[in-house]
């Protein structure tokens, strides 16, 4: 369960992007589900997300990369839609995270704003746009509100991005953090592997979580960590945390929106639970078309348009006679 936030001299040096605020009142008993309705349809803010926490409620999140994917996830009444760098992976086909380049991110970033209404928008930072030095780090943060109309950002790393994230949050933009398992670091990591399994490397990932939180961020991603450890970093926190193959002891959980609608061609990881088999149907659907085209099946009458006999007939009249004088 969330904790309040304390009155420590820790708790004071936090650089919160959230002021302290009362949560909202829960629906009244017997409240209609129109107004339940109403409700989600509502645009949801980073403190719309610290209420649910403090609330106890998890939070949900999806990747989604375009227009129509964002507009149902958003219709979905998921909580957050991230913008991931996985496009790297899943869009554009990519080995791993590390290609994908700003501008790239925020051409996505922007299909994804214009398609969500009302779920909370995080741009992913991809690699080496905030890693070298903290200012462009600003800089490009901002581009993601500015330019593509996100609400947030997030970034990989612990303590060592403790610094830019203080500096992100200070210009007023809500960071996301995001420590464990972090595809922009799989060569320093020697591949896709979980992360903490050992009494050192969990206590390093504690004093990430820590450094975070303190540096100002309003979440935290925990990727790919033993989901004992998930839970007692969650327990340790005064933000939540959003799991990706961390059990379900966190605050809230996200998974790669290709991974759950069978659409990836890499191998589902293990976290990941598949809700449909898009990939097949959308190969059914084009085999089908290809072999109706090859075979004449369409299009028929039904798929093709009119005109009135007496046009055609003055067209036929006029241009056959053209075509007899030459």
């Amino acid at each position: 369960m969330p904790k309040t936030l304390d009155s420590t001299p820790d708790a004071i040096d936090r650089v919160s992007p959230v002021a302290e605020i009362d949560a909202p009142p829960a629906h009244p008993a017997g409240a209609s589900s129109g107004a339940t309705a109403v409700a989600r349809a509502e645009k949801i803010t980073v403190v719309t997300i610290a209420a649910k926490y403090r609330r106890g409620e998890p939070i949900s999140m999806l990747t989604a990369y375009d227009y129509p994917m964002a507009r149902l996830v958003d219709q979905a009444g998921v909580d957050i839609i991230l913008v991931g760098d996985s496009l790297a992976m899943v869009v554009l086909g990519h080995a791993d995270t590390l290609s994908v380049t700003m501008d790239e991110m925020l051409h996505h970033a922007r299909a994804v704003r214009r398609g969500a209404e009302r779920a909370f928008l995080v741009g992913d930072m991809p690699f080496m746009s905030y890693q070298a030095d903290a200012h462009e780090a600003v800089r490009n943060a901002g581009r993601f509100l500015q330019e593509a109309g996100m609400a947030a950002v997030k970034l990989e790393g612990g303590r060592a991005v403790a610094r830019t994230v203080r500096a992100i949050a200070r210009a007023g933009i809500p960071v996301q953090g995001h420590i464990g398992l972090a595809p922009q670091s799989v060569h320093a990591m020697g591949g896709f592997k979980v992360q903490g399994r050992t009494q050192l490397a969990a206590t390093r990932l504690l004093d990430d979580a820590l450094a975070l939180e303190a540096a100002g961020c309003f979440s935290i991603v925990l990727e790919g960590i033993p989901d004992r450890l998930a839970a007692y970093i969650t327990a340790r926190l005064h933000i939540p945390t959003i799991g990706i193959g961390a059990g379900a002891g966190v605050s809230g959980q996200v998974l790669v929106l290709h991974d759950i609608l069978g659409l990836s061609s890499r191998q589902r990881p293990r976290f990941a639970a598949q809700y449909a088999d898009l990939g097949a149907a959308i190969r059914d659907a084009a085999t089908t078309y290809h072999d109706d085209v090859t075979h004449r099946r369409f299009p028929t009458h039904s798929h093709a348009y009119s005109m009135p006999d007496e046009e055609w007939a003055e067209f036929c009249r006029l241009n056959d006679g053209d075509r007899m004088k030459g």
